[in-house]
């Protein structure tokens, strides 16, 4: 099982640092000297070019290539040199000091990311201040996704073929075809404009949101209401499908007609037997779904200016703030290497076939 875990990891980590490279690349394509946005309009020819020493951009691409991975490394290699752009000093990014020479020191530090062009404030505060509202939209958008998925499936699978059966299996296709975006805008439309006097919600707001009086800052749920159903409609459609096909194929098991045999109820056959059995499907569904809203969160988030990764992301790509849009493509990068980690190894740990398949593909 160790081996299992460390070649889990060793995967994670060669997918987090082919991404690394790989963003480094796309933003080199764009052809932007960040210097220019920092030192205005007006600047100089000498004042760009001595903001483009200090951010190391007169440089070759290769050594860029270094010390952009340098810097996401957990463990890295610093010069001791006085003169030498180092965000190691104190009040800075904290680190300890692993070993040193007359010229370096290798540390263990958190990645870091950079500052942003725009405000010049460390990248990773700024991405830290809005991933808790993108991974509660994420949340709350499963959780209703997975709730309503699986009571549709059921209710589809125990009348199977009736009038009810055939609506929900149409909607579910119509929720898989509809883009996220485009059911934001609708409900926008419908709740947020033409019922707003009966729903009470708007079509934009942040989860926290400043008192017009007193100024003081207070959580906004209703905010995060429209939004989250919008992410979660795709979801929902999917595990509706994924619910009623597994209760259909357990309902027609061996050991269901057993139990009935038995002379139990049809609730308790369904819920006691059938159930347990019919959600493991559904719950690799949703743990695939997880990850994959964050990445959807950045669409909705636009349309409601909701307050997170995705919308400062967006924003970032406008003004070509590249730190930023860089950290956020890592973050996201890193969720989903987390989450699929995390799958792999809990099914290794309840399934064994899972790890002598990987030994044997080895």
């Amino acid at each position: 099982m160790t081996r299992f875990i460390a070649a889990r990891l060793l995967q994670g980590f060669l997918v987090m640092l082919g991404v690394s490279v790989l963003v480094f690349f796309l933003f080199q394509l764009v052809r932007f000297n960040p210097a220019y946005a920092l030192a205005g309009e007006a600047a100089s020819t000498e004042t760009v070019a001595n903001i483009s020493r200090e951010l190391g951009l007169d440089r070759p691409v290769g050594a860029q290539l270094l010390t952009h991975l340098n810097n996401l490394s957990p463990l890295s290699r610093h010069a001791l040199d006085p003169a030498a752009r180092n965000y190691l000093e104190p009040g800075s990014v904290k680190a300890i000091t692993i070993m040193s020479s007359s010229s370096h020191r290798w540390v263990l530090k958190y990645p870091y990311l950079g500052r942003s062009f725009q405000s010049g404030r460390p990248v990773a505060s700024l991405l830290n201040a809005t991933i808790p509202n993108t991974l509660l939209l994420a949340l709350t958008a499963m959780m209703f996704a997975t709730f309503c998925g699986i009571i549709l499936g059921m209710l589809a699978a125990m009348q199977q073929g009736s009038w009810l059966d055939r609506s929900i299996t149409a909607g579910s296709v119509m929720g898989i075809a509809l883009p996220s975006f485009f059911a934001a805008i609708l409900l926008q439309l419908i709740f947020a404009y033409l019922l707003s006097s009966f729903t009470g919600l708007k079509m934009t707001g942040n989860l926290y949101e400043a008192d017009e009086y007193t100024g003081q800052i207070y959580l906004s749920l209703r905010n995060l209401i429209l939004p989250a159903i919008a992410l979660g409609i795709r979801p929902v459609a999917v595990i509706t499908q994924i619910t009623r096909s597994s209760m259909l194929d357990v309902l027609h098991a061996d050991y269901i007609r057993t139990a009935r045999a038995k002379g139990l109820g049809s609730g308790a056959v369904v819920y006691r037997h059938a159930l347990k059995n019919a959600l493991i499907p559904v719950i690799t569904s949703v743990t695939g779904w997880l990850a994959s809203l964050l990445a959807g969160a950045f669409f909705i988030e636009v349309v409601f200016n909701f307050n997170g990764l995705g919308l400062e992301t967006v924003n970032a790509i406008k003004t070509k703030d590249i730190p930023v849009a860089t950290g956020a493509v890592l973050y996201i990068a890193l969720v989903f290497v987390l989450v699929n980690m995390l799958t792999d190894i809990l099914y290794g740990l309840a399934d064994p076939r899972v790890k002598m398949s990987s030994k044997q593909a080895s």
